[in-house]
């Protein structure tokens, strides 16, 4: 779909909504009709009824999924990507994919900030310093940042859902829930994360391992309580969100501006609101650097729509899940990425002074 066609599908959405005095379009309601049908197909986001007592800390997958010692061995090298990244296993023998880098640190804060409000994604967890055996000589990616003894530091550690398998990808213009609320607040949360790196390559679908498609009950689930066939079938998730809390765009040396907060600092929000949409900077429009790779130049252009012509009712909607937040959660979330206290304290009075705006919009 072209952005003009896109841009008057959600334009005609959202005026049907106002003369019906906020009523939700027919794609809004199906989004909306309840875990139980909803589990049945694909979902990208259920209401999170504990938002407030949520450990942004842990995450996801809550403390008793986090890594079990620091000690672990290599499997391969994952060359996906643009940061290093290994595929390892730890003594329990549980995979995981490690990523090195710039990412790691700001990945693991925006993991937490998506699974806060509803959204569903990988388990993350960054580990300050652990050990990896058995690596080969030589690394294709990475190799400066492993010590004596393959020892390394701030790696991110992550793995799917307990019970979730990878099943494919999913695109931003071909999906099941495009015009509904939940997908335009998806969008806000980029915008607000400055995660700018917004290739459907970095989206997945996640699906139900089969042998646990007929369990009663899954003891390792974090919501054991729940049937397992009551679960929902496949999940979409934004996978890679390791471009996030930095500049709002890829330019010259992206990769010492992600997580940084003096470039979080400068960089622009919102640029523009009326009455009916807002647009937000993020993803905003590549660098001059990059035209001398004009297939990259123009695919990342390509990307700005992401980010703009967001109905100003759906992005006021995600400013107020985001608004149930408290400040000890959004440290937390910082605090489990590694980041300094004076980072901690800058990304937080960044991030809340976005949620203001939003739930003010």
């Amino acid at each position: 779909m072209s952005y003009i066609r896109q841009s008057l599908t959600l334009s005609l959405a959202f005026a049907v909504a106002v003369c019906a005095g906020d009523v939700p379009t027919k794609k809004r309601h199906n989004a909306a009709l309840g875990n139980a049908e909803s589990a049945q197909s694909g979902v990208l986001w259920l209401a999170p009824v504990d938002l407030e007592s949520r450990n942004l800390f842990w995450g996801s997958g809550g403390e008793s999924r986090a890594p079990h010692g620091t000690r672990f061995t290599f499997d391969k090298e994952d060359m996906s990507g643009s940061n290093p990244k290994l595929d390892v296993r730890a003594d329990d023998q549980v995979k995981w994919k490690l990523k090195l880098g710039s990412e790691a640190r700001p990945e693991t804060a925006a993991a937490r900030f998506v699974w806060a409000i509803g959204y569903f994604t990988t388990d993350n967890y960054l580990v300050p310093e652990l050990r990896v055996d058995e690596l080969p000589q030589h690394l294709h990616r990475g190799q400066n940042l492993v010590g004596p003894g393959g020892v390394l530091h701030d790696a991110r550690l992550k793995r799917n859902p307990e019970g979730y398998e990878k099943a494919g990808t999913w695109k931003w213009k071909e999906d099941p829930f495009t015009e509904t609320r939940e997908y335009n607040g998806l969008r806000v949360l980029m915008a607000l994360m400055n995660n700018w790196d917004l290739k459907d390559e970095n989206n997945e679908v996640l699906e139900r391992k089969k042998k646990n498609k007929d369990k009663e009950s899954d003891p390792d689930h974090p919501d054991p309580d729940t049937p397992a066939a009551s679960r929902p079938e496949r999940l979409f998730i934004v996978s890679d969100l390791g471009a996030s809390f930095g500049t709002a765009g890829i330019g010259r040396q992206h990769n010492l501006r992600k997580g940084n907060l003096e470039f979080y600092k400068r960089s622009k929000f919102v640029v523009k609101a009326t009455p009916e949409y807002v647009d937000f900077a993020t993803p905003a429009r590549p660098g001059m650097i990059l035209l001398f790779n004009p297939q990259v130049y123009f695919m990342r252009v390509h990307l700005e729509w992401i980010g703009h012509h967001i109905p100003r009712a759906d992005a006021r909607w995600a400013g107020e899940l985001l608004g149930r937040l408290s400040d000890a959660q959004i440290r937390d979330a910082f605090r489990a990425a590694g980041f300094s206290s004076e980072e901690i304290d800058g990304f937080t009075t960044i991030v809340e002074a976005r949620i203001n705006l939003l739930k003010n919009l």
